[in-house]
């Protein structure tokens, strides 16, 4: 028996080869993993080295080519497809859910002949609240009817209905809910919200009309139902500083050129449809949110055009930058036109805090216009090329000067300041 197993043992054993054989196993081994890798698109590349006894070995290098990982550069949308993506004007129909109706029944028990009435109450309606939140920057998402949710009826054993669930509107800050044309309140903080429409309430269970005269009622009332308006929602851009001009004046190149923003820019006006808002950092921290206001013309208060769409986005604006283009023939007639078409939107509009920007400095013609510009205005004019950056730092100090003048409450604007 023991001898069975020893010559059983013996024939399991890794049979010993020669030098020769094992080199030409190793190349069979290798070959076999070549036509596998290329099977699974890996390309393969053997290297063959001569050894000093003439032994050849066979080293294998291989490269995955799959596709590469990184984030590549995300390109930057047209004018035509961020217009499809903002919408700054919203009419919406808001239901509120109605209330559940109460349940008329009597308590069945064995031995307990008068159990009495035991119908419970529906449960209330869901309201509808609109909400301001910071990370929502459109009003696009924001569908023309809402409905809430309707509360569940009454049942038997002084059951409860369960009451509707609120449903949420979110909007971006500075919307403003108007009601046949009249404001009805502002949102520009973060977090606040507005009960639009309240929820019904919900039916009566006959059990809630029990009384010493009446032992055994069958009365149960429905629930009423929900509140019903129609609203406007106006989005007005919530930014420090609004860049005022003409069509074609280089307001989104001056936009691009001190800030991150990425607006469309052309050569021809009306480029930017929209307004986009571009953040300009300090190094202590502070953030100054500037906000570049499609270009207007005149009569635009007379809503030539599509001027109070644009103009409506100037009102949150605390202080203003007047872009003028020095390659028209007359630049210093276009800032009177400009503050002319801001006091016929809203008197006072065009004396808050200011800072007149003369641009296109690269131009040749534009040292002497810019000369006769300082001879009709006493104000501050601060020259800058949006194209080359020239004197972009003046103006970037220019605009803190503005901002802290504003925290400490010289600008014209009521309530809490807003930071960015």
């Amino acid at each position: 028996m023991k001898g069975t197993m020893l010559t059983a043992l013996s024939r399991l054993k890794t049979p010993r080869f020669s030098s020769s054989d094992m080199v030409l196993r190793c190349f069979l081994a290798k070959e076999a993993l070549h036509v596998e890798l290329r099977f699974f698109g890996v390309g393969f590349s053997p290297v063959w080295r001569r050894t000093a006894v003439g032994v050849r070995n066979v080293s294998t290098s291989s490269t995955l080519y799959d596709k590469s990982r990184g984030n590549p550069k995300k390109k930057e949308m047209s004018e035509k497809k961020l217009t499809r993506h903002f919408v700054d004007r919203r009419r919406v129909k808001l239901v509120a859910g109605s209330g559940g109706k109460g349940a008329s029944s009597f308590h069945s028990e064995p031995r307990k002949e008068w159990g009495g009435p035991d119908g419970g109450n529906g449960g209330d309606g869901g309201s509808i609240i609109i909400k301001a939140d910071r990370f929502v920057k459109s009003l696009a998402q924001v569908v023309p009817v809402y409905k809430g949710e309707d509360g569940q009826s009454g049942r038997s054993k002084n059951c409860y209905g369960r009451n509707g669930s609120p449903k949420y509107i979110c909007v971006p800050l500075g919307t403003v809910v108007k009601e046949q044309g009249k404001m009805v309140v502002d949102l520009a903080v973060h977090g606040q919200e507005y009960l639009a429409v309240f929820g019904g309430a919900g039916g009566k269970g006959n059990r809630f009309f029990l009384s010493n005269e009446n032992r055994a009622p069958m009365t149960a009332t429905p629930g009423t139902p929900g509140q019903e308006r129609v609203l406007q929602l106006e989005l007005r851009t919530m930014a420090h500083a609004g860049l005022v001009g003409f069509p074609n004046a280089g307001k989104s190149s001056l936009l691009r050129a001190i800030s991150n923003a990425r607006p469309a820019v052309a050569a021809y006006p009306f480029t930017t449809l929209n307004p986009h808002v571009g953040i300009v950092k300090y190094r202590d921290h502070e953030q100054v949110a500037v906000a570049d206001i499609p270009g207007i013309i005149r009569g635009a208060h007379l809503n030539r055009g599509l001027g109070i769409s644009f103009l409506r986005h100037i009102e949150r604006c605390r202080f203003l930058l007047f872009v003028l283009d020095l390659s028209a023939p007359e630049p210093w007639t276009h800032l009177q036109h400009l503050r002319f078409e801001l006091d016929q939107y809203e008197p006072g509009l065009s004396q808050r805090p200011q800072a007149i920007i003369a641009n296109k400095m690269d131009l040749p013609e534009a040292l002497e216009k810019l000369e006769i510009l300082k001879s009709y205005v006493t104000q501050r004019i601060i020259p800058v090329s949006a194209l080359t950056g020239q004197n972009t730092e003046e103006l970037i100090l220019h605009l803190r000067e503005l901002y802290d003048g504003y925290l400490q409450g010289d600008g014209s604007g009521e309530g809490k300041p807003t930071r960015w």
